[in-house]
């Protein structure tokens, strides 16, 4: 495999016996966007993201499929050989940024949804939530508060991140905004949805990065 380095492995390998894949489809499997969907029915958002966090673990993935035959993914993890971290150390928690106000968190996929809202809201945020951005522009219309920050994923049905930011822009031009994206920042910005300045995450983040990023982004003048 071109991206193998000789060493210890974790190896996850997924199987299904569905129709299985061409040759030419399986060489576009992680490219930003790809999908074999009509349109409308979807992003082509899993497999990158896979593959972007493997790499970020200097891990690799394997792919076998033949038409008919199903397709199985191998991915390959590096084993992690530090020595384990004391009681004392591994005990100690630091001090993260407390957070104030409230945060429309808007994700179209239900566990990251309701795992970032229950990071927020330990950070001390009032936290609106949407799994859609038409949902998003209801909540925002009828939420009888201030909204401080919008917290949304950039590529989601029914409309982007971006253009849900200006719509909600439109009627409350101080909001704050954060995306939020399992693609890198250079990627979401080639295909126009990103642009220059503004405030980004890359998913996975950890408790620690959220909530960095979010005082970041409430705090910016």
């Amino acid at each position: 495999h071109p991206e193998f380095v000789p060493g210890q492995y974790v190896m996850l390998a997924v199987s299904d016996d569905g129709c299985g894949m061409e040759k030419d489809v399986q060489d576009h499997l992680f490219e930003p966007f790809f999908t074999t969907k009509e349109i409308g029915r979807g992003t082509g958002l899993g497999l990158p993201t896979v593959y972007g966090i493997a790499r970020q673990n200097n891990g690799f993935i394997n792919v076998y499929s033949e038409p008919g035959k199903g397709t199985t993914f191998t991915i390959y993890l590096p084993c992690h050989d530090a020595k384990e971290a004391s009681p004392g150390r591994a005990g100690a928690r630091e001090q993260l940024p407390a957070g104030s106000g409230c945060i429309l968190l808007v994700e179209d996929e239900a566990a990251i949804l309701q795992m970032a809202r229950t990071m927020l809201e330990k950070l001390g945020y009032t936290v609106l939530t949407a799994e859609r951005p038409e949902l998003a522009l209801k909540v925002a219309e009828e939420y009888e508060g201030k909204i401080d920050l919008l917290m949304t994923d950039v590529v989601m049905p029914e409309m982007n991140g971006k253009d849900l930011a200006l719509r909600l822009l439109a009627g409350n031009p101080r909001l704050k905004i954060l995306f939020m994206s399992g693609y890198t920042a250079d990627v979401i910005a080639h295909h126009g949805m990103l642009e220059e300045g503004v405030k980004f995450i890359q998913k996975p983040f950890s408790m620690k990065d959220m909530a960095a990023k979010v005082r970041e982004a409430i705090d910016q003048k």
